[in-house]
């Protein structure tokens, strides 16, 4: 077996091809966007690269066969709560059925990030946000939703025979939202009544054209409710508007949800389409001609799942049940007037018993798990798992 670091076009497109050999048999799989995986490693268009360091290999036979590949990220941002040492990360790790090739390929991640001072190496993660590329598939082998994960069973395995832990379970739920098809928890109703008629607070679905309002009202919710968790960072109303902007194309106004408690932006709730509907028809192509292959499907298909994105309540508010009510406000637009039938709530940790009890009083069943593991270079360091959340 021989190993290359990925550093010509020719090696960038085998980067490319090897994930889609040893994943192609499976039949639930979905092709990514070459365009969305490249630009992780593209500073033009990642940021982070202008801080971070990021490098990548595949791995091939005598033969000269793809067999593997694997990216290493050094963030030195990137802290989960708890960590007392720095921590590096790994990602887009495809292998054949063999534990020496895996082996290989995280010694080779390993030592990469050893040479840089990191003391431990979390993954698979992504080098940027946390909803893309992160966490192994473990349990729940369904078709992923866009910029998911997906990999053999038998990658687990490698994994946790090299010697990683769980650091934590990121959790999907899935649940019916077809008209009568799907009753939500008596609780929703009754928290319901509590703000229904009061007119200090408004539930309202996001309007594409006045997008800089709601980008600064995302902005305001986001930073009160999650910022000040370790790992994450504050979102500025430019970011979020920029966000907003490029999901534009493909969000639908009744998925977006605030309330407001005077006029003051309290709660929200992001949903987008399930965009990988369409790009299984693409083969990770997104040319002119795919573009218009998106569109024309996007626009004359029938898209009848959506994905919860983000959750957000400020501190003031939590525990009062105002989410609640906004839920059931959604519940009235997207049953009434979408033909939505399903919603998959995107990875939640296991670490946040806030947001697993919504989810199952919400009547979400447990539909996928990633695990994102952790390795401690120092094998006589006592392993902690990522801090719960209180």
């Amino acid at each position: 077996m021989k190993i290359f670091e990925v550093t010509s076009g020719k090696l960038e497109k085998d980067f490319l091809e090897v994930h889609v050999l040893l994943n192609k048999p499976y039949p639930n799989w979905i092709r990514p966007l070459d365009v969305d995986v490249m630009s992780v490693f593209d500073p033009k268009k990642n940021k982070l690269l202008s801080k971070c360091e990021a490098i990548r290999w595949v791995l091939k036979d005598d033969q000269g066969k793809l067999i593997g590949r694997i990216a290493a990220f050094v963030n030195k941002r990137y802290t989960n709560k708890g960590d007392d040492v720095p921590v590096g990360g790994f990602g887009f790790f495809d292998c054949i059925d063999d534990q020496k090739a895996a082996d290989l390929l995280f010694d080779t991640a390993k030592n990469w990030l050893e040479a840089r001072g990191m003391q431990a190496m979390d993954g698979p993660i992504n080098l940027g946000d946390r909803d893309k590329w992160w966490g192994l598939l473990v349990d729940g082998f369904h078709p992923p939703i866009y910029n998911m994960n997906y990999n053999p069973p038998y990658y687990q395995k490698f994994f946790e025979s090299y010697g990683f832990q769980n650091f934590y379970d990121q959790i999907c739920w899935s649940l019916s939202v077809a008209q009568e098809a799907h009753q939500l928890d008596p609780r929703f109703y009754e928290a319901h009544q509590k703000f229904f008629g009061n007119p200090d607070f408004k539930a309202e679905y996001l309007k594409k054209d006045n997008l800089e309002k709601y980008a600064k009202d995302l902005s305001t919710v986001y930073n009160k409710a999650w910022a000040n968790h370790q790992g994450n960072k504050d979102i500025s109303p430019e970011q979020a508007l920029k966000l907003l902007k490029t999901i534009k194309p493909v969000l639908d106004e009744k998925l977006i949800w605030f309330v407001y408690h005077k006029e003051e932006p309290v709660v929200m709730w992001i949903n987008l389409p399930d965009i990988n509907q369409i790009i299984k028809h693409l083969d990770g192509k997104f040319g002119w001609y795919s573009k218009l292959k998106f569109f024309m499907i996007k626009t004359f298909g029938k898209n009848e799942n959506f994905v919860g994105l983000v959750f957000g309540v400020v501190p003031e508010f939590q525990g009062t049940g105002l989410d609640y009510y906004m839920i059931v406000e959604a519940e009235k637009v997207i049953k009434s007037t979408t033909s939505y039938k399903k919603l998959e709530l995107y990875w939640q940790g296991d670490f946040n018993p806030k947001m697993l009890n919504i989810s199952k009083n919400l009547g979400g069943k447990h539909f996928r798990t990633l695990v994102t593991y952790r390795y401690l270079f120092d094998r006589n360091k006592p392993f902690e798992k990522h801090p719960v959340l209180l």
